[in-house]
């Protein structure tokens, strides 16, 4: 008798299903999210460029409709990743917790068990504070917006982020997201590499220690902008 071929989408369904399915999806979309952060932050610190205007080209070139496509395709897909990384995360947080009620009681690495476990409260805010940045930066919803020249083809950015800043409570809760999503990449970078199956006694903790080095730059990197504006270093 032949054997009854498998259906490749059932095939990829009861791989995902199984947690190894969820950590896979978890690391790709993590990695997609990882360097949309990357680049955001490399885009932001043009903020400190001699040339205020710097940052507001930079704005006038994503806002520009010749490049509406292709920036909405990207913010789709980015969008996607979100979803299926939320999901997965959720879906394997639960197998978890049914699978073993009760946690281990011992903790040799303490930052890391730490992150481990802030990492279902710290993706949701982390989530939380992107609608809010959108919110804030983007649509102007939370504090009035300027355009350069009244153009709104071309945000004038380097004023909006610098008073945004000097709201006390806006720079608070960025700088507390930040942190947090500090401690959510610095679990998600080292885990990544056990989901891919990369794991050894000798290599593990310089991938730890490589994963909170990174994590910390961008945390200080994002941190700066508004901890620059209050000590009034960035000014309009």
């Amino acid at each position: 008798m032949s054997a009854i071929a498998i259906n490749p989408v059932d095939r990829a369904v009861r791989f995902y299903e199984a947690p190894i399915g969820k950590k896979a999806v978890m690391a790709i979309t993590g990695v997609i999210l990882f360097g949309y952060v990357v680049g955001h932050l490399l885009g932001n610190l043009q903020i400190y460029s001699s040339d205020p205007g710097q940052i507001n080209r930079y704005a006038g070139f994503l806002h520009n409709p010749a490049n509406a496509i292709p920036l909405w395709a990207i913010r789709a897909f980015l969008l996607l990743a979100v979803v299926l990384h939320v999901t997965a995360s959720v879906q394997l947080w639960n197998q978890n917790r049914v699978a073993r009620p009760i946690g281990y009681v011992k903790k040799n690495d303490v930052p890391a068990s730490y992150a481990a476990r802030t990492m279902i409260w710290s993706g949701p805010i982390v989530g939380a504070f992107i609608v809010f940045h959108i919110l804030h930066l983007t649509v102007g919803a939370v504090l009035p917006l300027q355009d350069v020249n009244s153009n709104p083809v071309t945000p004038d950015v380097h004023y909006n982020v610098i008073a945004g800043f000097q709201n006390y409570g806006v720079s608070a809760f960025y700088i507390v997201a930040m942190i947090l999503l500090c401690m959510h990449l610095y679990h998600g970078l080292w885990s990544m590499f056990q989901s891919m199956g990369i794991s050894h006694p000798r290599y593990t903790p310089l991938l730890k220690k490589g994963a909170a080095i990174v994590a910390i730059l961008i945390a200080i990197g994002n941190c700066s902008i508004p901890i620059a504006v209050m000590a009034g270093l960035l000014h309009l």
